[in-house]
């Protein structure tokens, strides 16, 4: 139903080129509909928004038309709360912010074919007897009451569940070299990352986009050499704009890394073959190691740990935003070494202990002491 294409020779998602006099449409539905996503894409292209933004919301809207099994200008709330209704009863249920991004997403696209400058009111009207109308309105959309909505299973892990962690890793290299198997290097490379993933507290990609020549002297702190900071040059992005650059400082609390990254590049690491290149964290075929190797040595960390599933990588950062704020850093100081735009967002990450806030009553408590005793 959905398959028409336009001709190639054409600009892509032009209402003028649908509704050119030479071109005989087989379907010509299915022809303005595609017509339209070509349109959007080219749209939000001019925007600098990523493919990978904006391929899966042209999808989105291909699902909605294929449930629906109706084109944009026939669509009405009723059919958008019913393909909702439908992901939410999914297995598993999607999640609340996975479906308001998809409705900002369809909103979107739906303010585009609803724009009198594209053309397209008219035109639908015209050829078709109907025009697009707002399908998603404050009576069906999902509210935003809470600043974060993930899983509530997602927190930060407690030092001791840092230190399980670590130590599993450090044990699947011993137990592949006490077998004398093969991996033990690969082993050793996963556990070093998942230590430098918390003591800089980074994002995933952050740590896979890491270059021998990111690492920083801080003239501030000598005592690390060469490993005084790192130059995260892939951090996230806003929409449009390409990734953001910060130098993350070694913190004293975390500099066990110092020695060991030490090791890594210059013991270890060669043994790789990697030669010129120029990633921290090589493979075996002497290449740059994939995200998705990350989050598996991550995983199988995670389950010789006997951590709790839901746990995932990215509860590293979150540590070490907690961990950071227990070691009495300034917000500030935390904010800037994550790379986060706002507090409210580094304030998400954040979960002290019981411990740390025991402590600081204590210090309130003793400050008050003298005024209780005079009372």
């Amino acid at each position: 139903m959905f398959d028409a294409t336009v001709p190639e020779d054409r600009i892509a998602g032009s209402v003028l080129t649908f509704a050119d006099h030479n071109v005989r449409h087989l379907d010509p539905q299915a022809a303005a509909f595609q017509a339209m996503l070509e349109g959007w894409s080219q749209q939000q292209g001019s925007r600098y928004l990523k493919e990978g933004t904006i391929g899966p919301r042209l999808r989105l809207v291909q699902r909605l038309a294929e449930f629906s099994n109706q084109y944009p200008w026939e669509w009405g709330p009723g059919e958008v709360e019913a393909f909702f209704a439908n992901l939410r009863a999914g297995d598993p249920p999607l999640a609340v912010s996975t479906a308001r991004g998809y409705q900002n997403a369809l909103a979107l696209f739906v303010d585009y074919v609803r724009d009198p400058r594209y053309g397209w009111p008219e035109r639908c009207l015209r050829e078709f007897g109907s025009v697009p109308e707002a399908v998603l309105h404050e009576g069906n959309k999902i509210a935003h009451v809470t600043d974060y909505e993930g899983d509530p299973r997602r927190r930060p892990l407690t030092y001791d569940e840092v230190q399980r962690l670590f130590d599993a890793a450090d044990s699947i290299v011993g137990e592949i070299r006490a077998r004398k198997r093969k991996g033990a290097l690969a082993a050793h490379r996963d556990a070093l990352l998942l230590k430098t993933v918390y003591a800089f507290g980074l994002r995933r990609r952050e740590a896979w986009g890491i270059d021998l020549g990111d690492l920083r002297h801080n003239p501030k702190a000598p005592q690390f050499g060469d490993l005084g900071g790192l130059y995260v040059r892939w951090g996230k992005s806003s929409r449009g704009s390409p990734p953001k650059r910060r130098t993350v400082l070694m913190v004293p609390e975390m500099d066990w890394l110092v020695d060991l990254l030490r090791e890594w590049i210059e013991d270890v690491r060669p043994l790789f073959g990697a030669g010129d290149h120029p990633a921290m964290w090589v493979t075996e075929r002497s290449g740059r190691m994939s995200t998705r190797s990350i989050n598996l040595a991550f995983e199988t960390a995670r389950a010789a740990a006997g951590l709790a599933p839901e746990l995932d990588l990215h509860c590293l950062r979150h540590s070490y935003v907690t961990h950071l704020v227990e070691f009495d850093y300034p917000e500030r100081f935390v904010q800037d070494q994550v790379g986060h735009l706002y507090a409210s967002t580094t304030a998400i990450y954040t979960g002290i202990s019981d411990e740390y806030r025991n402590r600081l009553l204590a210090r309130a408590l003793e400050r008050f002491s003298d005024r209780w005793e005079n009372l």
